[in-house]
C-alpha cells in the first residue's frame, strides 16, 4: 500500500478560474436599492452601483458625490414654496 496521494488533474477551466481570482479586485456588494419614488434621490442611490466597479480608494468620491446629491435634494425640498398663507380681508374686524 502506498502512503502517497495520487495527483488529480485539474481541468483547465478552473485552473483558469483559480488564477483569475484576485481578492483585492472591486467586487459588487450587491446590496438592494429600493426606489424611495423621489427620482433625484433614486438617481443618487443608483450612483452608489458606480462602486461596485472601483477599488476601494475610489469610493470616497463617489460617497461624496452622493452625499451632495442627496444633501440638494433635501435643499431643494425647504426651498419650494408651500401653500398659500391665507390672509386677512382688509374689512374683516380683528379678534
Amino acid at each position: 500500500m502506498s502512503d502517497s496521494v495520487p495527483e488529480t488533474e485539474i481541468p483547465a477551466e478552473a485552473r483558469e478560474a483559480a488564477e483569475a481570482y484576485d481578492p483585492a479586485a472591486p467586487a459588487p456588494l450587491n446590496v438592494p436599492r429600493t426606489p424611495t419614488g423621489n427620482v433625484e434621490v433614486d438617481a443618487q442611490l443608483d450612483r452608489l452601483a458606480d462602486t461596485d466597479h472601483l477599488a476601494t480608494d475610489g469610493h470616497v468620491e463617489v460617497y461624496e458625490d452622493v452625499h451632495r446629491g442627496l444633501r440638494d435634494a433635501l435643499t431643494a425640498l425647504d426651498a419650494r414654496p408651500g401653500p398659500p398663507v391665507p390672509t386677512r380681508h382688509p374689512t374683516a374686524a380683528p379678534q
